[in-house]
């Protein structure tokens, strides 16, 4: 730190100085501190050139600049990207920043205001300071829309009661260009096609009154007669396999006309039919954006087309009417992918997975995407004695998503997606070695649908699993006998029922303080079969000879994101699950109930291993038979500061705690069932880590230790006293690492 403070100078010449940036006060007295603290800022952010970037008080990137200028290879040419040269004070052409200043005032409604300027010298470094006299401010006293009576005219009259300028504000041209906005944008929903913003003029009359202005909405006198005109939809015309060399344009002998559009297709690839789902136009119809973009936006949405590119052209036969064409580049209608990856987590298993896909695009000409995949995996536990912990894995699933609503009556979304009918089968096949060999099959039918970027449904109708165990060693059986936990991993049964869930997101909007994640999972088992045939306990219900679960599940996962400056974070999650087991069920089936701890949970402690309540596994330290730890009720919460360090590299700074319990009292498992005291009984985790966040990819590396452990006894689960890094045990036994891919939450 010392030398990057002392060395960002080196290379500013003779004479001149290090240009460390410029600042506006505003010198008014009258003005209020509050809107002082919002123009200071904005007159600030105007001036140029920026200084050099900076840290802490520190200019990394000029200190780069300084050490690597001459270099010419080695690891100095290749950091010497990173670096920035000095901002010279020489550079800063003063009268012109004084001029944007006051220039910026008067836009805002300062129209008698001046500026001046003030020079620091420290040394070899130069500031500036730009003192501004705003002066009185000017405000609205009347805004009058004084258009003609034409068509055009009244369309622009018809928006002044949604006007962003109101009496009483003040006089700011943002607001006034945002307002020409809105009305061009009012005016594209009412067939205007060829209007735009800069055929509107607002003229501003400030000699009526003192300090205060009369606006007046016009049309401008040079308005072309095509801008003045509302115009219809004509022929649409389709070419599903367009190529990029290809130049053809309106209707051909091999055009084929369904319904309002011609389809010009030679090979056949699409049925017509898909485009009637795509297309918010019809013949007739007066031209709207909203349309325009509904169309472009389903047709994109599709996933088929590579290329979506829409033109409107002056109708040769109707006056004041458009052509529309829509010009479609398919992707390639086949494809085959492999990928292979590598994992390591905190349960200290390591291992591979091999998937191969194979994906066509149109499987039935009408946009179906049809996926057939198949994977090979294996995890292996290289700590402990290694009798059992191994598993290997290995899969098939066939997937159909069809681009509308298959139902018995007609249903379709106006939202900019297309609504898509999924079909799943798929079989998967586990064997934890020496233990036993679990194996799953699964088909579901459903609905996909979007009602908007932010909210996503999905609703399975139908959804049938059923597990079945096969070569449970001798060992586990007989673990499996006395402990439920072992005994449910291998249970066979019968899963049948619907799922909901809904989806909230508005994160991908870069420009709020404040963004939000939500989904809600509903999910139900045999409800309407239990209720047929009466199933209760103690008498189990079967089917094919195998009992089916009975329960109704929920969970909620909600996330905050907080924007800290330009470029940090402060990201934090709630998790709340519960599931009701009933019936022809004690408790939840294995692979439906929850668990906690791992690289996306509890980082402090290892994956799965956490309760369920203050109970722990006696057997989780001493060998690799121990079962995952599950509960049917669960609570997590977790915090997190992600401060940007440099370039694309992020730190992070977390406490996550959380626990599962039981719903029920199990004797095995003493201290596992939810009760009012359930606060005592949180696992509290803490720790660092670094993201490499290239975009595409997130490697992110975490360290974590414990704070709180709920199988200790009441009044010494805090562990702050026995924290001790310099201790070599106590660093196997507490601290956490853990590798993974993308962010936690």
């Amino acid at each position: 730190m010392a030398l990057a403070a002392c060395n960002v100078t080196k290379h500013v010449p003779e004479g001149d100085y290090l240009y460390t940036g410029g600042k506006v006060e505003i010198k008014d007295k009258d003005l209020k501190k509050k809107e002082k603290k919002v123009l200071e800022p904005d007159l600030t952010s105007v001036l140029r050139p920026k200084p050099n970037s900076s840290i802490l008080g520190l200019r990394p990137k000029l200190w780069i600049y300084n050490i690597t200028k001459n270099a010419k290879k080695g690891p100095l040419k290749w950091i010497k990207k990173w670096g920035e040269p000095p901002v010279l004070f020489s550079s800063v052409k003063v009268d012109y920043n004084r001029d944007l200043v006051s220039n910026r005032l008067e836009n805002k409604g300062f129209f008698l205001a001046t500026t001046s300027s003030d020079t620091t010298i420290s040394g070899k470094k130069a500031s500036l300071t730009y003192n501004a006299l705003a002066g009185p401010r000017y405000l609205i006293r009347s805004v009058n829309f004084t258009t003609d009576s034409s068509v055009l005219g009244k369309a622009v009259n018809a928006t002044a009661e949604n006007s962003f300028l109101k009496k009483g504000d003040s006089y700011d041209l943002d607001i006034i260009k945002a307002e020409r906005e809105r009305i061009d944008s009012r005016l594209k929903e009412e067939g205007f096609y060829y209007f735009s913003p800069e055929n509107l003029i607002v003229q501003v009359d400030s000699t009526s009154e003192r300090h205060k202005v009369d606006l007046y909405m016009n049309v401008k006198d040079e308005t072309s007669d095509k801008a003045r005109d509302a115009y219809t939809i004509n022929n649409i015309y389709i070419y599903p396999n367009f190529k990029l060399r290809d130049t053809m344009r309106g209707r051909t002998p091999e055009a084929v006309l369904y319904k309002d559009f011609y389809v010009i297709d030679r090979t056949k690839m699409f049925k017509p039919q898909v485009f009637e789902r795509t297309m918010f136009f019809n013949k007739g119809d007066i031209y709207n954006r909203t349309d325009h973009n509904l169309s472009l936006s389903r047709l994109t949405s599709l996933g088929t087309f590579k290329f979506v590119k829409n033109q409107f052209q002056d109708s040769d036969t109707t006056d004041a009417a458009l052509d529309a064409y829509y010009y479609l580049t398919p992707m390639p209608k086949k494809a085959i992918r492999a990928e292979i990856t590598g994992k390591t987590n905190s349960a200290n298993f390591t291992g591979s997975e091999f998937t191969l896909s194979w994906r066509n695009r149109n499987a039935f000409r009408g946009a179906e995407l049809l996926t057939v995949s198949a994977y090979i995996g294996t995890d292996v536990q290289y700590s402990g004695n290694n009798s059992g912990g191994n598993i290997f894995r290995y899969g098939a699933e066939a997937n159909l998503s069809i681009p509308r609503f298959i139902t018995p009556f007609q249903l379709n979304t106006s939202s900019a997606f297309i609504p898509r009918t999924k079909i799943t089968l798929g079989f998967d096949r586990l064997e934890r070695q020496n233990n036993y060999k679990l194996n799953s099959f699964r088909t579901s039918f459903g609905y996909t649908w979007k009602e908007s970027i932010e909210k996503e449904h999905q609703l399975n109708v139908f959804g049938l699993t059923y597990v079945h165990a096969s070569n449970v060693s001798a060992e586990y059986d007989s673990l499996a006998r006395t402990n439920s936990t072992y005994r449910n991993a291998i249970a066979n049964q019968f899963i049948i029922g619907p799922n909901y869930n809904f989806n909230f997101t508005n994160t991908h909007r870069q420009n709020k303080k404040n963004t939000f994640y939500f989904n809600g999972n509903l999910d139900m088992s045999a409800n309407i079969l239990g209720l047929i045939q009466g199933a209760k306990e103690p008498e189990e219900k079967k089917i094919f000879d195998t009992p089916y679960s009975q329960y109704v599940k929920g969970e909620i996962d909600f996330r905050h994101y907080y924007k800290i400056g330009l470029n940090s974070q402060w990201a934090s999650r709630l998790i709340l699950g519960y599931g009701y087991a009933y019936g022809n069920s004690r408790s939840l089936p294995f692979i439906k109930q929850f668990f906690i701890g791992g690289a996306n949970s509890v980082r402090a402690f290892r994956a799965r291993s956490l309760g369920p309540g203050s109970h722990l596994d006696p057997t989780l330290e001493s060998d690799d038979l121990s079962a995952d730890q599950s509960g049917d009720i669960k609570f997590e919460f977790n915090t997190e500061f992600r401060p940007k360090l440099f370039s694309i590299v992020r730190g992070a700074l977390f406490l996550d705690a959380g626990n599962v319990w039981l719903l029920n009292n199990d004797p095995q498992r003493p201290g596992a069932k939810f009760s009012k005291d359930f606060m005592k009984e949180l696992a509290v985790g803490t720790g660092a880590g670094v993201r490499v966040d290239a975009s595409i990819l997130v490697l992110r590396l975490d360290l974590a230790f414990p704070l709180r452990k709920p199988w200790l006894p009441e009044g010494e689960r805090w562990v702050f006293d026995s924290i001790d890094f310099g201790n070599k045990a106590w660093r196997k036994d507490n601290l956490v690492f853990n590798l993974a891919i993308g962010y936690p939450f």
